[in-house]
């Protein structure tokens, strides 16, 4: 599965972490894969399900 980036930096910037999303920012490609990089996802405490597209 694949989630946009810019997700994730809301969520982040959400939380206050704004040093996290900005290192996510330059560090990411804009569409993450969440098998690829499930260890960066977990480190940031982030679930990829909460961020997948709804189902058409």
């Amino acid at each position: 599965m694949k989630i946009d980036k810019s997700k994730v930096l809301e969520a982040l910037r959400e939380r206050g972490q704004h040093s996290r999303a900005d290192w996510v920012d330059r560090e990411l490609p804009d569409r993450i894969d969440t098998t690829k990089h499930s260890g960066i996802l977990a480190t940031l405490d982030l679930n990829p399900a909460d961020f997948a597209d709804p189902p058409s």
